[in-house]
């Protein structure tokens, strides 16, 4: 059954953002970060990931805090790689077209691509995520699939 509803609010965001943590957490690439390296409470964090979330698609929560920071600590415990930011996106991207269509679920899906690529650049290097396209943009998405090429 394909979705047709779009991201209407709060309670869908964090509908979306379960479905994604459940992969990730479970995933053999990048749930290490969340499991072993954060040792990511997700109870404690949902309510936050949403508030971003909600503030990034609608407007209207407060997140008044450095997104950044929690990215940076991680990649000083273990390097992130555009492969593990291709991941996210790809996970991203289906736990919200398991869910929803639409021009916000379009917009959390560019947004998440923005944040990957702006995280990657800010950790590795502002030609990170642009390799072999001379300086272009490349989806981290498809960075992750030719990387297991």
């Amino acid at each position: 059954m394909r979705a047709t509803r779009d991201i209407s609010g709060r309670h869908d965001l964090d509908v979306v953002l379960r479905r994604f943590y459940r992969a990730a957490f479970a995933d053999p690439l990048i749930g290490p970060f969340f499991t072993e390296v954060a040792g990511t409470d997700l109870e404690a964090h949902l309510p936050r990931i949403t508030d971003f979330w909600e503030r990034a698609l609608f407007r209207t929560a407060d997140y008044g805090r450095d997104a950044f920071a929690p990215h940076a600590a991680l990649h000083s415990a273990r390097p992130l790689t555009a492969a593990h930011f291709g991941r996210w996106v790809q996970l991203w991207h289906a736990a919200v077209d398991g869910l929803h269509a639409g021009p916000l679920a379009g917009r959390a899906k560019a947004q998440g691509e923005r944040i990957a690529l702006a995280m990657l650049r800010r950790l590795a290097g502002p030609a990170a995520g642009t390799e072999g396209t001379g300086g272009g943009f490349v989806p981290l998405a498809a960075l992750e699939l030719r990387s297991a090429a």
